[in-house]
């Protein structure tokens, strides 16, 4: 496995880790030093291999950060689990982001078939249809469906209010991502925001018990114009709207945060302990 050091040697969280662990272990060195009378030609040795005890346990302390695949959170006394997986192999129900148009023509111009949505449609979706009437004839309500674009030449015309959770089976389709007229995904962070905080309203409505699969969303091909955000930002900017949202997942329901294998080196999971309450 190769090894990429997203944890800093000196880093503060983890020399309290450090810290913590080794307190018992001082006790007990303290409480064996008085206890036992050591021999002054063996002292010198003694502490060097105390010294060398303490260094290694806090560089295994520190590999081990480095190597994290998976973080466990309580959130709002909700429990949430960040992990390395693939979303589809996940039980309970498993969020898809569509664009706000909820296009289903996978064509590599208005969905691409590397995409989340792109898969599922390939993988899930029998009669594109038969789902296209579905999500038509259900978000009908003026809240949701929030204007017309007859001008579009490619893909449906009714666009959606970001945060629109569509429930299909197991899986709930959400309106995340905007398109402009080359039919790219883009996103500003004000409508990255608002999209979050409608969502998890959203999810709270729909859940009803059951466990939460999301993806890290807007991880993909989704530009979001005036900023350069990173996968770390985007999972930090995820549990921080789930932590305000004040959405608690009763037991047995909790939520989990899936990285894909190609995102996981570029995700810090020592440093979500700190987003912890």
């Amino acid at each position: 496995m190769k090894f990429k050091k997203k944890v800093k040697f000196f880093n503060k969280a983890l020399f309290n880790e450090w810290i913590k662990v080794m307190s018992p272990l001082s006790l007990l060195l303290s409480f064996l030093s008085i206890a036992i009378d050591i021999p002054d030609k063996y002292k010198c040795l003694a502490i060097t291999l105390i010294i060398t005890a303490f260094v290694v346990v806090y560089i295994y302390l520190w590999v081990r950060a480095n190597f994290l695949q998976k973080m466990e959170l309580t959130i709002n006394n909700s429990s949430l689990e960040i992990k390395v997986g693939d979303i589809f192999t996940e039980s309970g129900l498993k969020v898809i982001a569509f664009n706000e148009y909820f296009d289903t023509q996978v064509d590599n111009i208005i969905v691409s078939d590397s995409t989340l949505n792109g898969i599922y449609i390939k993988r899930k979706i029998q009669d594109v249809g038969v789902l296209d009437q579905l999500i038509e004839q259900n978000l009908v309500s003026e809240e949701v469906k929030i204007g017309n674009n007859d001008s579009r030449r490619l893909g449906k015309k009714d666009k959606y209010k970001l945060g629109t959770i569509f429930k299909n089976e197991d899986f709930l389709l959400t309106a995340f991502s905007k398109f402009d007229e080359n039919n790219r995904a883009y996103l500003n962070m004000n409508d990255y925001v608002a999209f979050l905080l409608n969502f998890w309203n959203e999810i709270d409505i729909v859940y009803n018990g059951r466990s939460i699969s999301i993806p890290l969303l807007g991880s993909g091909i989704t530009r979001f114009k005036g900023y350069d955000v990173t996968d770390q930002e985007l999972l930090e900017l995820l549990i921080w709207s789930l932590k305000i949202s004040k959405i608690k997942f009763t037991y047995p329901s909790a939520v989990s945060i899936i990285i894909h294998e190609s995102k996981k080196d570029k995700i810090d999971f020592y440093k979500l302990k700190e987003l912890e309450c």
